[in-house]
This record gives C-alpha cells, structure tokens and sequence, in this order.
C-alpha cells in the first residue's frame, strides 16, 4: 500500500498526459456525432495522416535546413493540421454527404471503408515497417510529490490543453459555433432559419480533423515511431473516451478523455502492461451498465 501511495502522482501524471492525447481525439468524435449522428470510425486514421504528414514534412525540412527545432516542429503541426482538417473535409464531402439520408447502418459501413483505404493507402506508400520520426522532443526532468515530469510532457500537455481551450471558445463564443449548436439540436429548424447546414458540417469535419492531425503529430515528436495502424488503436480509444464522457457533449470527450487515460495508468500498475486494456474495457462495459449516456451525456431516444 505505501509503494503504491508513493508512486501515486506519478500515476496520475502518466494518466492525465495519455489522456490529453485520447481528448483530442475524441473530440472529433463527439462534435460529429453530435451534429449528424454518425460515428466516424474513420477518424483515428486521421490522427495517423498527421504523423505521416509530418513525418513527410519535417523530413523535407531537415533536407533543406540541416536540423529541426521546436519553432520548425510548431510550424508544421500548424501546417498538418490545416490538411489534415483538408482531408476531413474532403472525406465528408465525397464518403458521408452523399449518405446523409441513407440507413445509418450504411453511413457505418461507409465509415470502416474509408478508415481501410487511409490506413492501406499509406502502408502501399510508405511500407508496412514502423517509421523512426525525423525530429523527437528531448528535455529535462524533474521530481514532483516522488514522480518524475518531462519538460516533453508539460510542453504538450499545454499544447493539447491550448487546443482544446481554443475549441471551446469558438463553439461556444462564435457565430459559426452556435449555428453548430443549432444544428446538433434542430437541424431541419436550423435549415429554415437560414443556416448553411453543409458548410457548418464541412467546418465541423474540418475542425475534428485538425485536432486530430495535432495528436498525430505530437505522438510522433514524443515516442518517436509512427505505422500505419496507430490509428486504429487510438482511435478505438478515443470514442471509448467519447463514450465515457457522454457522447455529443465536447466537455465529456474532455474528461472521459482524462478519465480513460488515469484508468491504464492504474490498471497497468496494479495488473501490468499486458492487462491495461482488458482492464480499460472491462471498466467501461461496468461505467456503461451503471450509467449508458456517459458521464455528462443527456440521455436521448435513440442511439447508435
């Protein structure tokens, strides 16, 4: 019990900054789901695009200048995330607009189709082997309460929680950010009140997307090792966060983001690293039977 009390902070440290990571993007998730219903199973292959983008671009970089430094490596997350929000907006104009009015199981269907194409697409063009990222964040570290933080982590927890803050504001502050809201809670009303529904969905995928790419490329700086199916794990992570938290609601992709993220922190500790995920699954069939809508989740007539 004491050599757990001990490496309690640590604990929660490891938990929050995995956390970060499944908040962002589940936030995709939840902003899509909760405009047109749709789960976009597409979306963690979004988040590895990021890291191949990048991973693409920085490489180009250190041909031309010799090095990479943290100014060149916010530079092209700025830059991944502009297209990668691109191909979320591209993927949502010729996959799902099309489908909008056709039977959800086949919008579904739709979703698992395009996230195979993104990840085979990439293994024909980059090769099945695990790719070593160009440039890695490097830092010193210190001891907290017994636990020992990065400077790396602290440096992209901020980043994540930056992105995050922005996110809010705009949705909940901006123009474009209540027409989103309309939409989620009356599109057909939204319609006749003369909102451009397309557009707001396009931003919608644009800004999901984005965020996502922004993981990518920061998981890439930090382990180092990018393949094209770290999406897929991730990205099954992510909507368990969104689904944890309630659905829908961005606030609730936030914490069932961190909430997840302390749950294999724990779990990996008190079962070890080969029962993490058995553990984080098992907890969430037990959160779900207890509570279905999430944690901040309305409960509504029908659900995917």
């Amino acid at each position: 019990m004491g050599f757990f009390t001990d490496d309690l902070f640590q604990l929660v440290w490891n938990g929050l900054f995995v956390g970060s990571f499944y908040a962002l993007v589940a936030l995709g998730y939840s902003m899509v789901y909760g405009i047109i219903k749709l789960l976009n199973f597409a979306h963690g292959d979004i988040y590895m695009l990021g890291a191949f983008i990048a991973f693409v671009l920085l490489g180009s970089t250190i041909g031309l200048i010799g090095e990479a430094s943290l100014p060149v490596l916010l530079l092209v997350l700025l830059i991944t995330m502009i297209l990668t929000g691109g191909i979320g907006m591209f993927v949502e104009r010729v996959a799902y607009r099309p489908l909008r009015g056709s039977p959800r199981l086949a919008v579904l269907i739709t979703a698992v189709g395009v996230s195979f194409a993104l990840e085979y697409g990439i293994r024909q063009i980059f090769g099945p082997s695990p790719e070593v990222f160009p440039f890695r964040l490097s830092g010193g570290s210190f001891d907290v309460l017994g636990g020992r933080v990065s400077v790396t982590q602290i440096v992209l927890m901020v980043i994540a929680a930056l992105l995050m803050w922005v996110l809010q504001l705009y949705v909940m502050r901006s123009r474009e950010g209540r027409a989103m809201r309309a939409i989620a809670l009356d599109p057909q009303a939204s319609l006749l009140m003369g909102v451009n529904v397309n557009r707001v969905i396009s931003r919608t995928f644009f800004i999901g997307s984005a965020l996502a790419g922004a993981a990518g490329v920061m998981a890439g700086a930090y382990y180092g090792s990018i393949d094209f199916l770290m999406g897929f794990t991730i990205g099954l992570k992510a909507f368990t966060a969104a689904v944890i938290g309630g659905i829908g609601n961005l606030y609730g992709a936030m914490l069932g983001g961190l909430v997840l993220g302390l749950l294999e922190s724990f779990g990996t500790f008190v079962l070890g690293g080969e029962w993490r995920d058995v553990f984080t699954f098992a907890c969430l069939i037990l959160f779900l039977s207890i509570r279905p809508t999430g944690i901040l989740g309305a409960r509504v007539a029908e659900r995917m």
